[in-house]
């Protein structure tokens, strides 16, 4: 644990929003993988089912205990699915509205002097060295701008793109990703990259100090290294 001065660290906005997001992650997780179920296949193009033989990976379903609901019923996964994806697009607005308005966005991201740093913050990493400052390190700013910017933006267009309602409105989407089936096929890689992040970011919260992490992201208050305010 550090042991320097205490600084407000997350705002109000940034903790709210962080915790509706990991809400919404896993409802969007658990129902997803209950939609996948009902056909564990994934393609490329437009076409796709039980009569073609174009599979670009075939996969067993699912535990139960790893679906909602626990029993096959597509239905329900899709109204929880749809529910927490349109939950997950209104906080990712009230998140950058609110980063805007208070020029927070600049925290997550990466500038010059981070892409300089990232060998030693890389390095650092490795070695379990971790320094607690004000600022997120490099590692942190392209991790966290990475799933903002590009990975859930993508999931979300990839998702809408599997919607025939929405194609009737935006059929540009299934030229832009190559057609419904690519499009899952992408949902589905995306899915597999965020839970990667999740995985590795509950690993570096161990590692660089649990309860001095949770304090941050449920009080705001965060506690540097000593001497440390930067």
């Amino acid at each position: 644990m550090p042991n320097g001065k205490l600084i407000y660290r997350q705002s109000i906005w940034t903790r709210l929003t962080h915790w509706m997001w990991a809400i919404c992650l896993f409802f969007l997780l658990l129902s997803g993988l209950q939609i996948f179920n009902a056909h564990p296949a994934l393609y490329l193009g437009h076409q796709s089912g039980f009569e073609f033989d174009n599979a670009l990976l075939v996969l067993n379903p699912f535990p139960g205990w790893a679906t909602i609901p626990s029993y096959q019923d597509l239905g329900t996964g899709r109204v929880v699915h749809f529910f927490f994806a349109w939950t997950l697009v209104g906080t990712l607005l009230v998140w950058f509205l609110a980063s805007m308005l208070t020029r927070r966005v600049k925290d997550v991201l990466p500038g010059p002097s981070d892409l300089r740093a990232l060998p030693a913050d890389i390095a650092a990493h490795a070695k379990l060295r971790f320094h607690h400052t004000r600022r997120y390190n490099p590692l942190q700013k392209i991790a966290y701008s990475g799933i903002l910017f590009v990975v859930l933006p993508l999931m979300i267009l990839t998702g809408l793109t599997m919607s025939p309602n929405f194609n009737a409105t935006a059929p540009w989407l299934l030229d832009l990703f190559g057609g419904r089936q690519t499009a899952r096929t992408i949902h589905f890689g995306g899915m597999v990259l965020l839970v990667g992040f999740f995985v590795i970011h509950m690993v570096m919260i161990l590692a660089a100090g649990p309860l001095n992490e949770l304090r941050s992201i449920i009080t705001g208050w965060y506690r540097t290294d000593e001497g440390d305010e930067a």
